[in-house]
């Protein structure tokens, strides 16, 4: 399965900020990126989209960084899929004007159906759920 970088690392960020939301102090960008290795200017890109989401908020300053405002048990995975844009997986796209054979019609059925799969798989994921399996594997407390 392919799940592209944006989705992946946006689904890390919100993890970190989920991890951290009973926390007063914001959580910055250079810790998540250090973390996680993640590049530091395609982590603030995938931040504004989230918070464009009304998922997250941002603090400046010195201190500033970015807290969760969605509740972790309510975001699945297809959501964050849907707000960074990659809602339908990897699943190729019928290209407009072209006559379709009965292959193209049936490998286009096939992706479909993959996409539908796909969908259905990350809709019953929440955050909080991968918040929780990573917090139990590694010996963290987490409480939502």
């Amino acid at each position: 399965m392919l799940v592209s970088a944006r989705v992946h690392y946006a689904s890390i960020a919100l993890s970190e900020l989920a991890r951290r939301k009973t926390q007063s102090a914001p959580v910055a960008v250079r810790e998540i990126t250090a973390k996680h290795d993640i590049p530091g200017p395609f982590l603030v890109q995938i931040l504004q989209t989230l918070r464009s989401a009304g998922w997250v908020q941002s603090i400046r300053g010195s201190q500033g960084g970015y807290r969760l405002l969605a509740d972790p048990s309510e975001l699945t995975l297809l959501d964050i899929a849907e707000a960074i844009g990659c809602a339908d997986g990897a699943a190729p796209k019928e290209a407009a004007g072209t006559e379709k054979t009965l292959l193209d019609r049936e490998l286009q059925s096939s992706w479909d159906r993959a996409g539908d799969a796909w969908r259905k798989v990350l809709s019953g994921i929440t955050l909080a759920e991968i918040v929780e399996r990573a917090s139990a594997e590694d010996g963290t407390m987490f409480y939502i």
